[in-house]
């Protein structure tokens, strides 16, 4: 069993490379980059030298070996489950010049809503740290249950728990869904929302107040603040920690890639706020390149910031 796990939705990315032209016109793609928010978090991790597992399923057919290759290059050691008679899922993405992204998904009916809970290592016994997405969460009921599965037995082994709320709202209408949000949270010590997603996570207040209130129960969060970097509520304090000037190429995992640095960073025996300064140089990083998953930077590109 590895340290790090996350698991969930597995896709392929296939964008454009150029900002104003929607999805909806004729023009050029470029792809396809390995994808879904879970495993963007473990390349990350991974490509930080962490030892990393990743739980995913992807039909027969090209873009399994598209994502498959990228976890080998990225060393991470566990095989993603390959469904025949399914399609890997996918994503078209588009930006416009204010970075805000256009989608067109094939993921509900794609291989990757076919993880279940028998696709989970046998043990738990060395896991310290799991990463659950919202995303997940929305994926589908199968992998819904495998998410659950996998909170509960990093509870009795005593391993940090994660969350990235990753907030589908059009879905949180959905009881099973929110239920299963709640339960996450309930389980999470670290908790990376965005402001709107910390807003939604306690109803009624800004996200300050919000992440307050997580605090006050325990838990250290960071609120995400993209190229402002994040501010971190622990323990009583409020902390900004700011991010570092790239120029930005593709922002698509940045968040994830920030909480891979976190957990690697804490895992090696940073305290949360040197922790969040590394992650948030792994999230500028990973923005400077094409593809979500393929700009994960290395540990010396990282250690060249700090």
């Amino acid at each position: 069993m590895t340290m790090i796990m996350s698991l969930g939705e597995v896709l392929v990315e296939i964008m454009r490379p150029e900002r104003d032209l929607p999805l909806s016109k004729r023009g050029s793609f470029e792809g396809p980059f390995a994808s879904g928010a879970p495993l963007i978090f473990a390349c990350a991790a991974a490509r930080l030298g962490a030892d990393v597992g990743f739980y995913g399923v992807v039909g027969k057919d090209a873009f399994a070996e598209t994502c498959q290759t990228h976890l080998d290059y990225c060393q991470i050691k566990t095989k993603l489950r390959v469904a025949s008679g399914y399609t890997t899922g996918m994503a078209f993405v588009a930006y416009d010049s204010s970075g805000q992204r256009q989608f067109v998904f094939h993921l509900a009916q794609a291989a990757a809503a076919l993880l279940s809970p028998t696709d989970l290592p046998e043990s738990f016994a060395r896991l310290r740290w799991l990463h659950i997405t919202g995303s997940s969460l929305c994926g589908s009921d199968s992998m819904r249950e495998a998410c659950l599965t996998a909170v509960h037995r990093a509870k009795e082994v005593n391993a940090l728990i994660s969350f990235d709320p990753n907030l589908r709202p059009e879905l949180m209408g959905n009881p099973a869904i929110q239920a299963a949000f709640d339960n996450v949270l309930a389980a999470a010590k670290v908790v990376l929302p965005s402001a709107q997603e910390a807003e939604h996570l306690v109803k009624g207040k800004t996200s300050e107040e919000a992440c307050r209130e997580l605090m006050s129960k325990g838990k250290v969060v960071f609120l995400k603040q993209g190229e402002k970097g994040c501010i971190v509520f622990n323990q009583g304090k409020v902390q900004h920690v700011s991010s570092i000037q790239v120029t930005e190429v593709d922002p698509t995992g940045a968040g994830d890639c920030f909480a891979g640095g976190l957990a690697v960073a804490y895992l090696q025996g940073k305290d949360w706020l040197e922790s969040a300064r590394f992650a948030s140089i792994v999230g500028a990083l990973s923005t400077t390149k094409l593809g979500p998953a393929e700009a994960c930077p290395s540990l010396a590109e990282v250690e060249a910031y700090l």
